[in-house]
């Protein structure tokens, strides 16, 4: 049985993970939420105006009284700012398994900082949460991410071919999980 408490701060050694504020809509704007290929890469619209984001962030912030919801924003330590998000954005109750999805912001990529809050939130997910399986999926395109999320330890499971359509042109879906016991082994 799944054990639900929420978005709870998490601290790593270069980042705070934490509940999304309003004040967060400035660095949202400046260097994620309005860069279409970040977005696009995770399949999330773009947002170009403080009054778009303050409508997401309404739905982000009224979401977090849900004991099930788990959305983080990444703050880098160093700049203090909202550098990117981390979310469990599907938990499957009955089958005791969650989808982490993740984005960050351009200049702040190939630092290690999506690998550094990529392993807290899978760590969450099994010691706070008692998830069985955690898993990841990145569009074929994004070799970034594909290296993320070997980094953590996830093992591949497959790819559904053909995916999304974007620009165009047809993409697959790589889907990639970590168990518990694989998990646990490697602790």
């Amino acid at each position: 049985m799944l054990t639900h408490n929420g978005t709870k701060t998490i601290e790593t050694e270069r980042l705070i993970l934490r509940r999304f504020e309003y004040t967060d809509d400035t660095a949202m704007l400046k260097y994620w939420i309005a860069d279409e290929k970040i977005q696009s890469l995770y399949s999330e619209p773009v947002y170009s105006t403080k009054e778009e984001v303050k409508e997401l962030l309404d739905i982000y912030i009224g979401s977090y009284e849900k004991p099930d919801y788990y959305r983080w924003a990444i703050i880098e330590k160093d700049c203090g700012e909202c550098i990117g998000q981390i979310a469990y954005f599907l938990v499957d109750n009955k089958n005791h398994f969650a989808e982490i999805e993740y984005c960050i912001g351009s200049e702040f990529q190939c630092r290690g900082y999506a690998t550094e809050a990529a392993k807290a939130v899978i760590a969450f997910g099994f010691d706070e949460i008692n998830l069985h399986k955690v898993q990841i999926c990145t569009k074929t395109i994004n070799q970034p991410s594909k290296r993320v999320i070997e980094k953590c330890g996830l093992t591949y499971e497959g790819t559904l071919r053909d995916y999304f359509y974007m620009n165009g042109e047809y993409v697959g879906r790589h889907y990639f999980s970590i168990l518990r016991s694989e998990y646990e082994k490697n602790d």
